[in-house]
């Protein structure tokens, strides 16, 4: 009896150093099915096999990519037709947002060994709901790709400063994350640009639309269909909202609110003057020349292609804590 699908990719940074203890794992445990991909284009063709053997829970294990590809083959590929199994992810990557959001934190491998036990009984109590983040380039453009966390403005410049500048310096993911904070915090307040910093971010204009549309221009922005955002920490929550939204205005003023909003644990649940936390089915984000990042992925908006954001219908995900 198949409890458990495990569908690992060999490439991720992550497992390079832990992938043979998975290995050792799943061959002591022939309830794991575990399925090994080279790259995500075979990831259609793994879910494929996956579904033959119908598991209880769907486990991805890989980078923010793999997680990525992983969701957009399930969402639109139809290997399981509408009887998903609860997807579950174990902490390997660089951020692990997903993982964490889903109370996967620590050694793999003791994630994957309670991942097995929980799957041996009632799942009940683990089952959660969770809408996708559908992201297209231009209003109507190219199939749909999935994730759940896109950060865009000086999030994404902080981001892709962080892999380009401070990864290959081969320090602590942790301690790449706060250095790469500091430094574009440092950049907005003061407006110093080097290359060991940031670069300043161009302005965004974002449309919100659920019963109306706002548009407004922005240093700093998150979307989300995470329980738990970045740095707002748990929202409260009532039922399914589609995306959810935080944006700082293009000011040092709102960027110095935010962040002592952030620390007194009151950014989210307090209006904060230029920071905007809200909900929407659609979110529209177009600038002169800006980054995202969807789950790992970079792309591109610009004046006349802009980047559309839309909520789906929810998948079931595997909380590791009841």
């Amino acid at each position: 009896m198949t409890l458990v699908a495990l569908l690992s990719n060999p490439n991720s940074t992550g497992n390079r150093a832990i992938l043979p203890r998975i290995r050792c794992f799943c061959a002591q445990h022939p309830e794991i099915f575990h399925y090994e991909v080279e790259d995500a284009g075979q990831i259609g063709e793994a879910l494929t096999s996956i579904a033959r053997v119908k598991p209880r829970v769907l486990v991805v294990n890989g980078g923010d990519g793999t997680v990525q590809a992983a969701l957009t083959e399930l969402y639109h590929g139809g290997q399981f037709g509408t009887d998903f199994p609860p997807v579950a992810v174990l902490p390997n990557g660089k951020t692990n947002l997903i993982a964490l959001d889903l109370g996967a934190d620590g050694d793999p491998i003791g994630t994957l060994e309670r991942i097995v036990e929980i799957a041996q009984g009632s799942l009940n109590d683990h089952v959660v709901e969770r809408e996708l983040i559908a992201l297209t380039e231009g209003e109507q453009g190219n199939r749909p790709v999935l994730g759940m966390f896109l950060g865009g403005a000086g999030l994404a410049d902080t981001i892709l400063f962080c892999r380009e500048k401070l990864y290959p310096l081969g320090l602590p993911n942790g301690l790449c994350h706060v250095l790469a904070g500091i430094a574009a915090i440092f950049a907005m307040l003061t407006g110093i640009r080097g290359r060991l910093l940031p670069p300043q971010p161009n302005p965004v204009s974002v449309s919100l639309i659920r019963d109306g549309e706002a548009t407004r221009r922005f240093s700093f922005l998150i979307v989300t269909t995470l329980e738990k955002l970045l740095i707002t920490g748990r929202a409260e929550r009532k039922g399914l909202m589609g995306l959810k939204l935080l944006a700082v205005e293009q000011s040092g003023r709102a960027l110095t609110r935010a962040f002592m909003a952030a620390i007194a644990g009151k950014l989210g649940r307090e209006d904060v003057a230029g920071v905007h936390v809200q909900h929407g089915d659609v979110i529209r984000i177009e600038s002169d020349n800006t980054s995202v990042i969807l789950d790992g992925e970079t792309f591109h908006a610009t004046r006349g292609r802009p980047i559309v954001l839309r909520s789906t219908p929810p998948l079931p995900f595997l909380k590791i804590a009841a």
